[in-house]
């Protein structure tokens, strides 16, 4: 019986092993479930105490307001926010209005503007602090100016959370260059605005915040990523923003949302202190810039930046101070246009914004020369990025090709970098478009360019689908030109009936998708586009303050 004995030593030995096994399997499975809901708990948790910060400093916002309005019943609020930034700067300067005054006035609207389109992340009580001293900046060109910021611009003690919940609970150790630069110029940051998750997106919205509304209908997107920037001047919460832009971040909020926007060369502005969810990323660079009603209050923001304090803090911004010599030039101007890339069919209202711009622009004795950016769709897919397994990418390019060229060729082209040597030579690939541009740009001899700007806004959950239409504002970020819009018109019911005929350069997929994100805009606003060369900023918003003047003129 001993073989008896033997086999039951074994079939215990290995009933041993299964329940070690299975109780490990368990144990495991266990465990994984535990650390995911560990890890959705720590998530929600830091939402929700992002979203307690929100409340508290709106609650204290609110109470700080009723005070000042108690204490100062003859303060003529509407005046406050009816005046232009020149017209409320010269008032602060001379004394007619006071810092207080107006910052109480502006922090109200806000309040009134977040409760309708939730584009604010935070409002700053320390802005509150700084009335104390003021007057000490009074010579700063921004004296007593309240300025919202866009949530990924560093304030002291606050998140810069880029819409992503990995980024809260890390305060801001100190202010970013730019934000220690406004407060030198005596402007009053005080209130930080709404991004889309991550940031790379023309929508606006993220599992912290909320989604952001545009202004003129909240079944509208206000664009991002800089859409807390873009819904709060629009909607009279700020005078002056201050936003970025990678790849139309500030000129598309500012055209869905109705108001200016400027996109300088990257580097003429500092962005030590801003958070980013794509730091190192070199091929195409991210540029600071503002946001406003009009031209002039941008060119007074950068001319206010533009100083040597901010020279100092960041010794790898070129000193280049602002010339107002260039931007208030009055020689004609050399203007290429064009009114189709060959790649993403315009709108009606964007075609007729173009083509009534460039008739002004004639009239008032400018010169327009077409012009065509050459290569347009190779350059697109430098930029325009996929996070899909290569072998994947490549099926797919294959398999849409027949039928969806364009999509067939951005899955083809991006395919990702198997070496350092690809990598080098994907930016070398880069430069040398670059330089293809300007010699075109040169043989044509223009001195600026007018081309069409996405538009009108979009309807809610139509941005992550519509990579394709960002080839207006985008091609300006990876050529590194600094680009501008400025609102032209508004979408008319003839527009609206138009655009059910529309049909896109492709017919694919993509400009089907379009129509229906465009479609309901009747009276939105419509923007034009204004480039100029690398470093030549002022002449930019040069060009861009001959459009505004233009349109007013027509109005």
């Amino acid at each position: 019986m001993d073989w008896i004995d033997h086999y039951k030593q074994l079939f215990a030995a290995d009933l041993n092993w299964i329940v070690i096994v299975t109780a490990t399997s368990c144990t495991a499975s266990g465990l994984g479930i535990w650390l995911k809901w560990f890890r959705h708990r720590q998530s929600w948790t830091k939402i929700q105490r992002a979203k307690d910060r929100r409340e508290k400093s709106l609650q204290g916002a609110e109470q700080g307001v009723l005070q000042f309005k108690d204490s100062h019943p003859k303060t003529d609020t509407n005046l406050i926010l009816s005046l232009s930034l020149a017209e409320l700067s010269k008032q602060l300067k001379d004394g007619t209005l006071t810092p207080q005054a107006v910052l109480y006035s502006y922090m109200g609207k806000t309040l009134e503007v977040n409760g309708r389109l939730n584009c604010c992340t935070e409002i700053l009580l320390e802005s509150w602090d700084q009335l104390e001293n003021i007057d000490s900046y009074r010579d700063g060109l921004l004296y007593g100016v309240p300025v919202s910021i866009k949530d990924n611009i560093a304030y002291k003690g606050h998140d810069s959370s880029c819409g992503v919940v990995c980024k809260l609970d890390l305060p801001a150790p100190a202010d970013s260059v730019l934000v220690k630069v406004l407060k030198r110029q005596g402007a009053i940051p005080f209130v930080k605005t709404n991004v889309p998750q991550g940031m790379l997106s023309f929508d606006c919205g993220n599992p912290i915040y909320g989604r952001t509304l545009n202004p003129h209908n909240h079944l509208k997107t206000s664009g991002g990523s800089s859409g807390g920037e873009g819904a709060l001047v629009a909607g009279g919460g700020s005078v002056l923003g201050l936003g970025s832009d990678i790849g139309g971040s500030i000129r598309i909020p500012a055209s869905f949302c109705g108001i200016c926007g400027f996109k300088p060369t990257a580097n003429r502005l500092s962005s030590l202190g801003a958070s980013s969810c794509n730091r190192g990323q070199k091929s195409v660079l991210s540029s600071f810039g503002p946001l406003a009603r009009d031209v002039d209050s941008l060119v007074l923001l950068m001319q206010a930046l533009l100083c040597d304090y901010m020279f100092t803090l960041d010794p790898t911004v070129p000193p280049i101070p602002f010339n107002q010599q260039i931007y208030q030039g009055g020689k004609r101007l050399r203007i290429g246009y064009y009114d189709n890339d060959g790649y993403s069919m315009p709108s009606p209202s964007m075609s007729r914004a173009l083509r009534e711009t460039k008739v002004l622009l004639e009239r008032a004795g400018h010169t327009l020369v077409p012009f065509s950016l050459p290569r347009l769709v190779y350059a697109l897919t430098q930029i325009i990025i996929y996070s899909l397994p290569q072998y994947l990418k490549k099926f797919l390019s294959i398999l849409l090709k027949p039928v969806f060229p364009r999509i067939s060729a951005s899955f083809d082209c991006l395919r990702g970098f198997g070496s350092v040597q690809d990598l080098w030579r994907q930016h070398a690939d880069v430069e040398d478009y670059i330089y293809e541009v300007m010699a075109e740009w040169r043989r044509c001899e223009l001195d600026v360019l007018l081309c069409p700007m996405m538009g009108p806004a979009y309807n809610h959950n139509y941005p992550g689908q519509l990579t394709s239409t960002v080839s207006y504002p985008i091609p300006y970020n990876l050529l590194n030109f600094p680009a501008g819009v400025v609102p032209v018109t508004t979408v008319t019911a003839e527009d609206e009936e138009e655009l059910r005929n529309y049909t896109g350069n492709y017919r694919d997929i993509w400009d089907k998708l379009y129509k229906k994100a465009v479609s309901g805009g009747v009276g939105l606003p419509v923007a034009v586009q204004c480039v100029a060369l690398p470093w030549q900023d002022e002449l930019c918003l040069r060009f861009m303050r001959e459009v505004e003047r233009l349109v007013q003129e027509k109005k």
